[in-house]
């Protein structure tokens, strides 16, 4: 019971944290605005010189940045408990890579496609990339193992990557392709927030589904003998990923890390309960999404710094490091 109120006060805190740092983001930027802008912009319906900027640029951008980090946070914190493999992340393994190369044929052959249509490219594409991922990791000797995963990952991920930026240079559609494989925000406004109801849905089944995927990372045949039907949770969830994946790619492009070291952060906090980890990873994925967007665009205003290179900064050191460590250090 103290372990129960000890995981809801550190979740209340962090939503504390989350709140202070949606303001700030909201507050300061290349315009710093005061509470009273902030607050006719959520409110009113006109307000004073800030109220467009306020209204039209930030807040989506803030609701933006908050799903896209929930949403990989999530796919990764899902994809290490399945596969019992701390390595394990949607952009280290196909999945946001084929989601990416989807995007560039979309924009290439299909220009004009509507935002919904070119969403479900991203879906089928970040399937393509974990099927291939995991088809090779599979067949290869002595079966799966997580370095495997890991190396055939990269491969792949590597060349689709090369290939969808191939495929923009050839067909001359890279500037369009730029506000996605820069890995930002710019650009983001309410029509394309159509996609987060999307990664809602994702998360709210993640979580009925949390205490079924703690079994599932412990042990496999102890949720078969608990009258689990594995396979069928094992499907549900790898949709969940594939839907999690591709909102987060067609929102801010192709993204790595983030799936990776917060889930490890948020087992530190929380423990091994997924019950408590789905939850405490939408807050500080979403939290650190938000964070890093703002200072993207808050260190050289008016210009921004691209958020994956913010990203890899704290994430590549942190592969590294669990790397070393075989993963022990910080995966329960």
């Amino acid at each position: 019971m103290k372990a129960s109120y000890s995981v809801i006060s550190k979740m209340l805190l962090s939503l504390i944290v989350l709140i202070l740092i949606i303001l700030v983001a909201l507050g300061f930027g290349a315009a710093n605005t005061s509470f009273q802008d902030l607050y006719e912009a959520i409110i009113a319906k006109s307000g004073g010189s800030y109220y467009e900027i306020l209204r039209e640029i930030r807040i989506p951008r803030v609701i933006a940045a908050f799903f896209v980090g929930a949403a990989l946070a999530v796919a990764g914190a899902i994809m290490q408990g399945m596969t019992r493999n701390p390595l394990a992340d949607p952009g280290l393994l196909g999945l946001t890579s084929g989601a990416n190369l989807a995007l560039a044929l979309v924009l290439a052959f299909i220009p004009g496609l509507p935002f919904l249509m070119l969403m479900l490219s991203c879906f089928i594409g970040a399937a393509i990339g974990m099927l291939i991922v995991f088809g090779i990791g599979v067949s290869s000797k002595n079966g799966l193992s997580p370095l495997k995963l890991v190396l055939a990952g990269a491969a792949v991920s590597l060349f689709l990557q090369a290939t969808s930026d191939g495929i923009g240079i050839v067909f001359n559609v890279s500037k369009n392709m730029s506000m996605w494989t820069a890995g930002g925000l710019i650009g983001t406004t309410w029509p394309t927030l159509i996609i987060v109801p999307f990664i809602i849905g994702g998360l709210v089944v993640t979580i009925i589904y949390s205490k079924q995927l703690t079994i599932l990372s412990l042990n496999e045949e102890l949720a078969i003998g608990l009258g689990q039907k594995t396979k069928l949770i094992k499907l549900l969830l790898m949709l969940i990923v594939i839907i999690l994946a591709g909102a987060a790619v067609a929102l801010i492009g192709n993204l790595s890390f983030i799936g990776l070291f917060i889930p490890h952060i948020v087992r530190k906090i929380v423990g091994a309960d997924y019950r408590f980890i789905i939850p405490m990873s939408i807050i500080v994925g979403g939290t650190f999404m938000i964070f890093t967007d703002f200072i993207s665009r808050k260190v050289i205003a008016p210009f921004e710094i691209p958020v994956v290179s913010l990203v890899a900064l704290v994430g590549l050191p942190f592969f590294i490091y669990i790397v070393k460590k075989g993963g022990r250090t910080f995966f329960v």
